[in-house]
């Protein structure tokens, strides 16, 4: 059949069809053909080693090349392109993409499925430190202790007494897979016997019992960099649980939380902070010392006649940039507190304040007297 239709025809594409063209319909009419999908249907059968030959002939450039100029004779009787190539199943083919086809098919049951699963890599752990806003702000260096899973020493981690090894799994034959008929399809599972690895020991370790790992206190270091936030997250390269038989151990990640601070709020890298002062320094201004995370003292100028809830910005008396320069701002909102306690004589001078009063030291309040008594007379007439 192969030697009589065209092998673009038996794959559906146009004689200037691209590489990508032509293996898209092969796996297409390969899945549609496939005898798993056709028991019983020997043309269906014949269609499939049909295509499988004409797209190994057109994936390789020489073989297309020479296709192209000779035709099927190319390929007969010590043609031009004959060297290596057989029809059907025959001859030296690559499988690659049948393999893909079977993949699709079976799940990984063909082609990569009879290689060994990968040594099963340790687990990550994770490790949650609490540090104050003084120390997120200079960075600290800690020791922290940690239980966690380290290779077993008197097996150097293999699982195995010393003097014994593994032998190959009897159940799989090494594969570390072993297969399951179900109808038309095979399905493949790791080992329960080797768990993938495709070998067992034969005299486990007494200290592991075979896993070659064991839990172990540890102390770490670890370096908390300035600016550091709720929520940073550190990563320790290799400190998490080690893997069993020898795998690659996973990763130990600190998880930064920030306690809180009884002064300042912190939003990114600007420190917040809500400042009471009394009604005559809001009227007057004047200057308010703040000291910082850092030590040093900011200096805040307060303007004559301020108002609750205005914010005064100090640029670079913030937090410090994680990883990066600069620091953030320090912001002061402003309270201004009403006195609950006076002497006497303090509220004689505030009469006399009081009496001298002509409403435009507060124009605010004097606007909205006046929109009131106008909503009032508005009602009355």
């Amino acid at each position: 059949m192969s030697t009589q239709i065209d092998y673009y025809e038996l794959l559906e594409v146009e004689r200037t069809a691209d590489d990508k063209t032509i293996k898209t319909s092969f796996r297409r009419l390969a899945m549609q053909y496939h005898p798993d999908r056709n028991p019983g249907d020997h043309e269906a059968e014949a269609r499939f080693k049909a295509i499988n030959e004409a797209y190994d002939c057109l994936k390789d450039p020489q073989k297309r090349a020479a296709y192209d100029r000779f035709g099927h004779a190319a390929f007969q009787n010590g043609g031009p392109g004959a060297g290596g190539f057989g029809g059907g199943f025959g001859g030296a083919q690559d499988f690659g993409d049948i393999g893909d086809i079977f993949e699709t098919i079976f799940g990984n049951a063909f082609g990569a499925g009879g290689a060994r699963q990968r040594p099963r890599r340790g687990a990550d752990m994770r490790y949650d430190m609490q540090i104050s806003l003084e120390e997120a702000f200079h960075g600290k260096h800690s020791e922290i202790e940690v239980e966690v899973s380290v290779p077993c020493e008197p097996c150097n981690g293999s699982g195995a007494e010393d003097g014994t090894g593994r032998r190959t799994c009897n159940l799989c034959g090494g594969r570390g897979k072993v297969r399951a008929q179900q109808g038309l399809f095979v399905i493949e599972r790791p080992c329960p016997t080797c768990h993938g690895s495709g070998q067992v020991i034969e005299n486990p370790c007494r200290n592991c019992r075979g896993e070659g790992r064991v839990d172990e206190l540890q102390k770490l270091e670890v370096t908390i960099p300035p600016g550091v936030d709720n929520g940073t997250r550190i990563r320790l390269t290799g400190k998490g649980e080690a893997g069993p038989h020898g795998a690659p151990p996973g990763d130990l990640y600190i998880f930064i939380h920030v306690k809180q601070h009884p002064v300042f709020e912190r939003e990114g890298t600007d420190l917040f902070t809500r400042m009471p002062i009394s009604f005559t320094s809001a009227a007057l201004g004047g200057k308010v010392e703040i000291p910082g995370l850092d030590g040093e003292v900011s200096t805040i100028e307060i303007p004559a006649g301020i108002q609750s809830g205005k914010q005064l910005r100090k640029r670079g008396a913030g937090m410090p940039v994680l990883q990066g320069r600069g620091r953030g701002d320090l912001v002061v909102e402003i309270a201004v507190e009403t006195p609950t306690r006076l002497s006497a004589r303090q509220k004689e001078l505030l009469r006399e304040f009081q009496e001298t009063e002509t409403g435009e030291e507060c124009p605010e309040s004097a606007g909205f007297f006046a929109k009131l008594k106008h909503a009032w007379n508005d009602l009355t007439e």
